[in-house]
């Protein structure tokens, strides 16, 4: 059995809890919290030392993105594989440097940006690039919650609750609905200059919505609608979709707790989920998916 714990209890580590409980290959070792005092886990050790664990293989890492780097530094260092769902696609190339440096010094693994996009998506991308190498792919987003943007919202100076919905508007273009609710005495003009000047929003249409209650308009439905058309071989006009409607953190989850498998397959070093055989996110042998899905 894999030993696993979550580090991090917040939308994604309560159903990497669950993910990792349902799956047939592992245990569940407990979770990492700031404050092990708080909220009570019925029958699951919470602890604010992953030491106090006891044996642990892989540490799921359900922090915010920007957390990511230094967290998963830190569990490498302390003889641990790591998984995490850091989202923002144009750093990913240098994290995975970074922890690629650590993996290896460690002698340890850190699969990063595992969840659905980047992560099962990426995986998608790369299968529709290899059938059509030349050509388009479009990745439409949505509507729904992205996790990453709405952290990035709830950190925000006079933001006490936040929903940053992503809305597509086809050809991967997307607008960016972000709802908040505001702390007493912040200034929307100011909120929502903050907002569009973050990195997650710079980029993009973005609209700032005050609301009062943010639970009113929580929804953390999400999906997406891939597509490609492009050339096979010298043959035009070759098109695939690709299409999901989601749960996000359960998803994103999910994801995680496939990687931490394939994570304890893997020689030390940092892998993007492109770079994992497919086979060693499932669970047993290799023998017995080559029969049932080749």
């Amino acid at each position: 059995m894999i030993r696993v714990a979550v580090v991090g209890y917040g939308n994604i580590g309560a159903f990497a809890v669950e993910a990792v409980q349902a799956a047939p290959d592992m245990e569940l070792a407990g979770v990492v919290r700031r404050k092990a005092g708080g909220q009570s886990l019925p029958g699951i050790q919470v602890v604010e030392d992953i030491g106090a664990l006891g044996p642990v293989d892989v540490a799921l890492l359900c922090v915010p993105t920007r957390s990511v780097e230094e967290t998963a530094a830190k569990y490498l260092a302390a003889g641990y594989h790591t998984v995490d769902s850091f989202d923002i696609h144009g750093q990913i190339p240098a994290l995975r440097r970074s922890l690629g440096q650590a993996a290896q010094q460690a002698g340890k693994v850190s699969v990063i940006a595992s969840g659905w996009d980047p992560g099962s998506d990426s995986v998608v991308r790369a299968l529709l690039q290899a059938c059509a190498p030349n050509g388009i792919t479009y990745t439409n987003f949505g509507p729904g919650m992205s996790m990453g943007h709405t952290v990035a919202v709830k950190a925000i100076q006079g933001v006490s609750g936040a929903l940053s919905m992503t809305i597509p508007t086809g050809s991967g273009i997307h607008r960016r609905m972000v709802y908040v609710e505001l702390e007493p005495g912040a200034k929307l003009e100011e909120v929502s200059a903050r907002i569009k000047a973050d990195p997650y929003f710079v980029n993009d249409e973005t609209h700032v919505v005050p609301v009062e209650d943010i639970s009113t308009v929580i929804d953390r439905g999400h999906g997406v609608h891939m597509i490609r058309k492009g050339v096979s071989g010298k043959t035009d006009n070759q098109r695939f979709e690709f299409n999901m409607t989601i749960n996000n953190p359960a998803l994103t989850s999910q994801v995680m707790v496939s990687c931490a498998r394939a994570a304890m397959r893997q020689q030390p070093g940092c892998y993007t989920m492109i770079e994992l055989p497919m086979v060693d996110l499932l669970p047993g042998d290799r023998e017995q998916w080559v029969a049932k899905l080749v």
